[in-house]
């Protein structure tokens, strides 16, 4: 892998130094002339560059898992044939689950859960869109310096079923340790498949061991698991349920991928908060010559040979010593071997350096900066630098997330404050982001109460509640909320707050002026304002038939969307018609109608006791009332 440092792929892609190697590929960190970042890149063996049939799937499917984007999908940038074909994927510095295995390392229950529902909701957006994995394995599950899971390789295993090229071993699509029953078969491959898959990495990665795994090969592991259910050991705990589920033989009687992501979230309700996880990672920010890859013979002591394995700079000198030849079987005493001579190497060389160059080379004691904001400790050690006028340092700085450590400050450096460090010297100064970003959950249609406890779920706090007035949501119900970041899904510092936009109902209506104006107009005004009514009719003696009188609430007051108004429309003047006093022959008589007529008795004149006439006379339409006079005669 050395041999390939310095190469160019692409015209774009400088590799710079290894990270790992596997079967069918090997893998670089390089640097992205032309967009400026760092970035892996797989480089498939050059057997597959002359497979046509192979390079036609590749391609097919490199431009596929491109547009397949989600969270917990590892990002194919970009994908190109130089010498042999070659993927450009997201580089993340957390390693693999496969290494933090090998590093002796096991998960609880709950951290197990975690990854388990990271992978799943991946799985399930995969298999939705059309894609089966094929090749679930703890080398392909990685992490980001954030923690957060990543499945690789989406279409690769597809692409390598195809070609002339086989794999070392019985050339099974897929790793046979955890490949489900039916893919033995060679029929067609489902999403069921990677779900079995997936429960043998989970019980893998709390117990160490693979379940019904033949010490004889691939054929009998595969033959083993076609009418066995994977056995779950009980320190799986409340997840014994749903990989019992995941682990049958007939795919027909395993869950999908979204019902195992929905297990997962019950199960957990059961289990302890896990613990972070003991994430391994790679320093791909020191030199290509800091990054050693195993010899063959090694690796396969020390890593499953059909994993792409992870190597790690083993100490300050970043030097590996000659492996020591071993009789054939005797592995075990092999690897202790080469554990011995890396130690022997970091304590007695490591030691002579240090020695040897304290005595030759200038140094000068570095200011202690922890602590303190970037831009305050670099003009420090800038100071105490030219303050040494012998002596030159480099300064590197490097940046991650801290729960403790306010953005911008320094977590530590190396050489730690107050060493002398040498001429010529990198500093590496560790600055903290803030506080590791934790998803924000999606809180539409919550109630405030129900965002708190989610946000409170996530890891973060309560904010500000804006209220504001909306035609169309529920008062109460959360609208929107702030974020830290535009990632997808969005995400925010833990511990940071996140303000909500809370629905206040649709706004009060203001009731208009509707005097005099027609029924119909009122009506029309009153329901595009959102505004139920009734009608009411009564006289009037200035407003004409028909037209409104007033409302209820009366114009200028407020009402909510779908109150009721009330509308009185007018009916007229109230007029009633003089009754014929002379038809009656005495004044009570007469007083008596024009009571029954809503009209009452004004003057009497005369000299009789007869009504003779009124005035206003007999017929006339007057106000409802009004006084009439009647004139008595004998």
């Amino acid at each position: 892998m050395s041999d390939q440092l310095g190469r160019v792929l692409g015209g774009r892609y400088r590799l710079v130094a290894a990270i790992g190697t596997g079967a069918s590929a090997q893998v670089f960190l390089a640097d992205d002339t032309t967009l400026r970042r760092r970035v892996a890149v797989k480089v498939l063996h050059p057997a597959l560059a002359a497979d046509e049939a192979f390079l036609h799937r590749f391609r097919a499917e490199a431009r596929a898992a491109a547009a397949l984007s989600h969270p917990n999908v590892m990002a194919v940038y970009d994908w190109g044939e130089d010498d042999g074909p070659y993927l450009v994927l997201e580089h993340l510095g957390g390693g693999s689950l496969r290494a933090l295995l090998d590093r002796g390392a096991r998960l609880t229950p709950s951290q197990a859960l975690v990854v388990g529902l990271e992978a799943a909701r991946a799985l399930d957006v995969a298999h939705r869109r059309g894609f089966v994995h094929r090749d679930i394995k703890p080398a392909n599950l990685l992490f980001g310096e954030d923690g957060r899971l990543r499945i690789a390789d989406f279409g690769l295993a597809r692409a390598l079923s195809e070609a002339g090229w086989t794999e070392p071993g019985d050339g099974l699509v897929g790793t046979a340790r955890y490949a489900a029953p039916e893919q033995a078969l060679g029929g067609r491959v489902d999403g069921k498949a990677d779900v079995y898959a997936l429960a043998l990495v989970l019980i893998e990665a709390v117990t160490g061991s693979v379940p019904l795994t033949s010490g004889e090969g691939a054929l009998q592991t595969m033959m083993a698991r076609q009418e066995t259910p994977v056995p779950v050991p009980e320190a799986m705990g409340p997840l014994v349920s749903i990989l019992e589920r995941m682990g049958r033989p007939d795919p027909a009687e395993r869950p999908d991928a979204a019902e195992v992501g929905r297990a997962l979230v019950v199960a957990a309700r059961d289990m302890a908060r896990p613990g972070p996880l003991p994430l391994t990672g790679h320093d791909v920010a020191q030199p290509a010559d800091d990054i050693t890859v195993f010899p063959d013979d090694v690796v396969g002591t020390r890593f499953r040979g059909d994993d792409v394995t992870v190597v790690h700079r083993t100490d300050e000198t970043g030097v590996l010593p000659p492996v020591p030849t071993a009789a054939p079987g005797s592995r075990r005493h092999r690897l202790r071997w080469v554990v011995a001579l890396l130690v022997a190497s970091a304590l007695v060389g490591g030691g002579g350096a240090f020695a040897w160059t304290r005595l030759r080379v200038p140094s000068a004691a570095l200011p202690v900066v922890a602590n303190l904001p970037i831009d305050q400790a670099t003009q420090k050690i800038a100071a105490a630098d030219q303050a040494a006028t012998k002596v030159a340092w480099k300064t590197r700085i490097v940046r991650q997330y801290d729960d403790a450590v306010a953005a911008d400050i320094v977590i530590r450096t190396k050489p730690t404050g107050a060493s002398m460090v040498h001429d010529g010297s990198t500093i590496t100064l560790w600055v903290s982001l803030g506080a590791h970003p934790v998803p924000v959950p999606n809180l539409a249609h919550a109630t405030v109460e129900a965002a708190t406890a989610a946000l409170t779920q996530a890891q973060l706090k309560l904010g500000k509640v804006n209220p504001v007035y909306d035609e169309n949501e529920p008062k109460g119900q959360v609208m929107g909320w702030s974020v830290g970041t535009t990632r997808e899904p969005p995400q925010a510092p833990k511990g940071s707050s996140v303000d909500l936009t809370v629905s206040n109902g649709p706004p009060p209506r203001t009731i208009d002026d509707l005097k005099n104006a027609p029924l119909a107009d009122a009506e029309n005004d009153l329901t595009k304002q959102g505004l139920k009514f009734t009608v009411v009719q009564e006289f009037s003696d200035d407003i004409d038939s028909g037209k409104v009188t007033r409302t209820n609430p009366p114009a200028g007051a407020t009402a909510n969307k779908g109150d009721t108004v009330t509308i009185y429309v007018s009916k007229g003047k109230d007029l009633v018609t003089v009754p014929d006093v002379s038809k009656y022959r005495t004044l009570d008589e007469a007083t008596a109608a024009l009571e029954a007529a809503g009209l009452q008795l004004g003057a009497v004149s005369g000299h009789g006791t007869r009504p003779a006439a009124s005035d206003p006379s007999a017929g006339t339409k007057v106000k409802r009332g009004t006084s009439v006079d009647i004139f008595l005669t004998r």
